[in-house]
């Protein structure tokens, strides 16, 4: 089993910055990929940013040129860096890890931006 937890979570103003942290611990060496969701109220949860063990990273569409996924395998720490965040942006955030035995899910971490 993975345990993922979330730290970083904020009040930031349109415009502000914040980094989630991840700190996972467990069955590590079984992972595969990591990847940040979010889910905003009233709506699906979706993908933000994810990557690969090899450091392949991919972004949504509506995050890419503002967020920053990154993995620090020696803290057993994954970020999110968010700048230019804007008001459609708040969500509760999720961390996630896909090892061949199913996935992992951490508690969640709320981002509030403010206009």
């Amino acid at each position: 089993q993975v345990q993922l937890v979330e730290s970083g979570g904020g009040l930031v103003q349109a415009g502000g910055s914040l980094r989630l942290s991840c700190t996972f611990s467990g069955s590590i060496y079984s992972i595969n990929a990591m990847g940040w969701h979010r889910q905003a109220p009233g709506k699906q949860r979706e993908l933000v940013a994810v990557i690969a063990s090899g450091g392949i990273t991919n972004y949504a569409d509506s995050v890419k040129g503002r967020f920053t996924i990154s993995r620090d395998n020696v803290k057993n720490t994954m970020y999110l860096r968010m700048n230019s965040l804007k008001p459609e942006d708040t969500a509760v955030y999720y961390c996630n890890a896909l090892t061949p035995l199913g996935d992992y899910w951490g508690q969640g971490t709320q981002v509030t931006v403010s206009s």
